[in-house]
């Protein structure tokens, strides 16, 4: 359940929470093109608050605009100071962002060119995606039935709003199952992501992950991730893998906006590793976290600094 709170801003202007309507004929609810994005901010040690990568996230946004064919009404700038506002003026300390960038009613049937474009922020306190505990103990995932988009067909580099339903069908079929999340294969076989998460796996000190030119999106979290692995000392080869190379790894972990750095300590009723979240792993993690909450500063181009 969504923490509801006083303001979401809605082509422009901020308006009441329950408020923030629209028409039933809403192109984008029917048809499923827009883009929509995940930013975190996270409340730092220095009582300074922090948006994680909220200029990437928003050209991100743009980004799948133009690959849906749709032209943002807003500029970038325009879009990055909507964000932060929407956290000060809820007094969001610690937030999840959802800019979200839909087509508009107007005309019905596929072809809508003249529909509006129309974009909203939502701002609400989100603790961890993937259950309490994920983060320390790790996960039980399972590979999905159902494909990742292939390349040629539905653009994964686009976070297209219509796109998820192929991660929900997986997403839902795993938690039937009993596992907390899907791991999905491209149309080769190939590893590819999970259903919300890019995925990385720890074999012999080398961590591996899909390469950008697979069928991934290309995940904000996931380029800092290797970012901060390299600089560590971890050597970072993106490389297709198959599912029993994860089966065969020593670590396994997820990571996105949203689930942050998860461990995964189960595939397919295999154990990964040790069944305990690995050093390699939880360093990565660490480094990650000591980053957000500001205990180090050798990535501060990373975050936009506000207060409450």
């Amino acid at each position: 359940m969504v923490e509801k709170v006083s303001k979401i801003w809605m082509d422009g202007r901020f308006v009441d929470w329950d408020d923030a309507n629209v028409h039933i004929l809403t192109h984008t609810l029917h048809y499923g093109l827009g883009a929509f994005e995940g930013i975190r901010s996270y409340k730092r040690d220095d009582g300074d608050s922090a948006v994680f990568r909220l200029e990437e996230h928003v050209a991100r946004l743009l980004e799948s605009l133009k690959i849906a064919g749709l032209e943002s009404p807003f500029d970038k700038k325009t879009l990055v100071d909507a964000c932060r506002e929407c956290l000060i003026v809820n007094n969001l300390d610690e937030a999840y962002l959802r800019p979200l960038a839909y087509v508009g009613d107007g005309a019905m049937g596929l072809y809508a060119p003249n529909n509006p474009v129309r974009i909203a922020i939502i701002a609400w306190r989100w603790g961890a995606y993937l259950g309490d505990g994920a983060l320390a103990k790790g996960i039980r995932a399972h590979v999905s039935s159902f494909n990742r988009n292939y390349v040629n067909a539905g653009m994964p580099k686009g976070k297209i709003i219509g796109h998820y339903v192929n991660s929900i069908m997986a997403k839902r079929a795993a938690k039937a199952s009993g596992f907390d999340e899907a791991i999905m294969l491209d149309t080769n076989g190939y590893v590819a992501e999970a259903s919300g998460e890019n995925i990385f796996l720890v074999k012999n000190g080398i961590i591996k992950t899909p390469p950008y030119s697979a069928a991934i999106l290309g995940g904000i979290t996931r380029d800092s991730i290797i970012q901060i692995a390299t600089d560590i000392g971890y050597t970072v080869d993106q490389c297709m893998f198959a599912r029993d190379e994860m089966w065969l790894a020593d670590e396994v972990f997820m990571c996105g906006t949203a689930a942050e750095v998860t461990p995964v300590v189960e595939i397919d009723h295999r154990t990964i590793g040790a069944g305990v979240p690995g050093p390699v792993t939880k360093s990565v993690q660490s480094r990650f976290f000591d980053i957000l909450r500001g205990r180090t500063h050798d990535y501060d181009q990373w975050l936009s600094i506000y207060s409450i």
